[in-house]
């Protein structure tokens, strides 16, 4: 028996498609990560993993010299810290409060945080099988990825988003 969704699921435009499989991979890594995350802590983890690669410190690093340090930029700077000494705590991250780099904080991944990435990837590939993602698939995602990483990018740069 069909699920009584299919129906509206095939009438549906592309962002909810694209909401309804995101929804579907995050929920699939969380039901089956040894450790609990809250979605926003795993996207957050993998930016750790991304800011570690030296071209993005260095942009971040460029980026933290030319922002105007006004309240707003404050505000976020202990918005995104608070976040991150959540992952501390569970012994995802470490944070350097004295960073060398002149950034006014800097975060490495622990052990376990490398290995916490590493089995979320596994379940993400998992996870890619159970829903039957294919090569032909692969190639339309990548299209769109590319049409659409402009935009985020273009904002995200705009933004000096350093944190």
């Amino acid at each position: 028996m069909a699920h009584p969704h299919n129906k509206t699921i095939m009438n549906m435009n592309a962002s909810s498609l694209i909401s309804i499989i995101e929804d579907s991979k995050i929920t699939y890594v969380r039901e089956n990560l040894d450790i609990h995350l809250h979605r926003s802590q795993i996207k957050l983890l993998k930016d750790v993993r991304k800011h570690e690669k030296p071209h993005h410190k260095s942009l971040r690093v460029k980026r933290y010299e030319t922002a105007e340090k006004n309240d707003h930029f404050n505000l976020h700077l202990d918005l995104y810290l608070k976040r991150y000494e959540k992952l501390a705590k569970k012994g995802l991250i470490e944070i350097d409060e004295n960073p060398e780099n002149g950034l006014p904080y800097d975060c490495l991944l622990t052990e376990k945080g490398i290995e916490t990435l590493e089995k979320i990837d596994a379940l993400e590939s998992e996870w890619e099988k159970i829903v039957h993602i294919e090569d032909g698939d692969l190639e339309v995602l990548r299209r769109i990825a590319i049409d659409s990483f402009g935009i985020s990018y273009k904002h995200k740069k705009n933004q000096n988003f350093i944190f």
